[in-house]
């Protein structure tokens, strides 16, 4: 049988209704709150469970969730397959109140190595977007920060051009390009944002104030094709 693991991004609120699609054809789905903060421990998600009763696991993630689904497929030999809606190619710090920065996650009790954020940085649109951040930030990243994609067995990434909260599509195709020949499928929207949105699924609302880009229409068109291809991939 196969677990779907899915982790949601940085509004802090789970995929309840991404959930229920994916119980719904058949699959055994953990959908856990975690505590959107600095050095999360990976091993703290709850993959030992769905290990215990399937034979196959999938981690399933978007924005920050996309970018633990990614460390985990690479650093847990376990994880078959990866899903990874507005993805990220990088392993990237938090801000601390005191302005100091730490890194996202940890791994068997140490800090990944991340990107730290350029503070000299200021948003000129209201509500902000990110992109310019993180694009300012990733100059002269070091390697040691890049998630080891290579070491995943299958990545499906689904990413929209109108992303106002990161880059994604520019760290998908960074994704695509870096592990060459193995299994990997891209689909882009490209006027949609950072919350494609599912069939059966209503348009996502929590999180911090910021500019998410897209339509609901463009959303949607990209999540149709996006539930497809995922159905596809859990099929196997």
């Amino acid at each position: 049988m196969t677990g779907v693991l899915l982790l949601h991004g940085s509004s802090g609120a789970p995929d309840v209704q991404r959930a229920r699609l994916l119980e719904a054809e058949g699959y055994d789905v953990l959908a856990p709150r975690w505590t959107v903060t600095h050095e999360v421990p990976l091993e703290s998600f709850p993959l030992d469970e769905l290990a215990a009763r399937n034979d196959r696991l999938v981690v399933m993630g978007s924005s920050w969730g996309a970018e633990a689904a990614l460390l985990l497929g690479a650093l847990d030999e376990r994880v078959d397959s990866v899903v990874a809606f507005a993805p990220s190619a990088y392993v990237w710090g938090r801000v601390l109140e005191d302005g100091s920065q730490r890194s996202a996650w940890t791994w068997r009790g140490a800090p990944l190595p991340f990107v730290p954020f350029d503070q000299d940085w200021k948003a000129d649109e209201d509500p902000p977007s990110y992109t310019g951040l993180y694009r300012q930030s990733l100059l002269g990243a070091a390697e040691e920060t890049r998630i080891p994609v290579e070491q995943i067995g299958e990545v499906l990434l689904i990413a929209g051009g109108d992303d106002q909260v990161w880059p994604a599509v520019e760290f998908a195709e960074e994704i695509v390009r870096r592990r060459g020949e193995r299994p990997t499928r891209l689909l882009v929207g490209p006027e949609a944002g950072h919350r494609p949105v599912l069939p059966g699924e209503e348009p996502k609302s929590a999180g911090q104030r910021m500019a998410r880009g897209g339509t609901e229409a463009a959303d949607r068109e990209l999540g149709a094709r996006a539930w497809d291809e995922i159905r596809n991939l859990l099929a196997v």
